[in-house]
């Protein structure tokens, strides 16, 4: 007597955050730009902001220079507009979007890519809502930096006197540096420059390379900042900023 078979029941698959996610649609297109934008041109921005701010550690003479070149491009503001702060806007906003939009359970089911996935959103938040408050105050607050590029230093020492700002500058300066390293190997995964889990495990280690070097950068800049005696006028800037 044939006996009939019961059916298996199917495999229950705890759910997580894949890693990498196409999209599709309009959804794919914008989730492309937004990978691209995190490399060009705000990656590139990124670069040269660090480079730029190293020259503190040639002392305050070296910054202001470096200052007054970036200012003397003609059409500056509109530079910074359109090839930096549209950008930035965009690629953080789609972010923010994204992570709305995610579905991640890194307490439920801990994958690597779930807690890497959770990294890059809040460190790209806290870098977000750093760069607005560093622009704020260097660029909107006290003395004109475009008009006076020699008060740049003392500007950013005025800053430094609050232990409070010292700690927001450590902290944007590695949420920024990890999320753009971690941004490469997304975006060079995503577009097919490392392909197979190999070349992205050996890439993984150049981007974390990257990012322990812009940490470093950083860390060089803001020791300039702290251990320089302070700019005659800084105490006058900070009490400007204040009011």
């Amino acid at each position: 007597m044939a006996s009939t078979a019961r059916p298996a029941s199917p495999l229950e698959v705890r759910g997580g955050v894949a890693p990498l996610r196409a999209g599709q649609g309009y959804s794919f297109f914008l989730r492309r730009l937004h990978s691209l934008s995190g490399i060009v041109p705000v990656g590139a921005f990124l670069i040269e902001h660090f480079v730029s701010n190293a020259f503190a550690t040639r002392g305050p003479a070296a910054y202001a220079k470096q200052v007054e070149l970036l200012s003397s491009f003609p059409f500056v503001v509109g530079l910074e507009l359109f090839g930096i702060w549209l950008p930035i806007l965009y690629h953080a906003l789609y972010g923010f979007y994204i992570w709305y939009r995610g579905d991640s359970n890194v307490a439920d089911y801990p994958w690597a890519g779930n807690w890497m996935y959770n990294a890059q959103r809040w460190t790209g938040a806290i870098a977000f809502f750093y760069m607005i408050w560093h622009t704020w105050h260097l660029r909107f607050t006290g003395i004109h930096l475009l008009s006076h590029p020699d008060a740049a230093f003392g500007k950013v020492q005025a800053e430094f006197q609050s232990p409070w700002a010292v700690a927001f500058y450590a902290v944007g300066i590695v949420c920024a540096s990890w999320h753009f390293a971690y941004g490469i190997w997304l975006f060079a995964a995503k577009w097919g420059i490392t392909t197979g889990d190999k070349a992205r495990r050996r890439f993984g280690y150049v981007c974390l390379a990257i990012g322990l070097l812009f940490v470093g950068v950083g860390a060089a800049t803001m020791y300039s900042f702290l251990s320089t005696p302070v700019e005659p006028g800084s105490a006058m800037q900070m009490t400007m900023s204040n009011h």
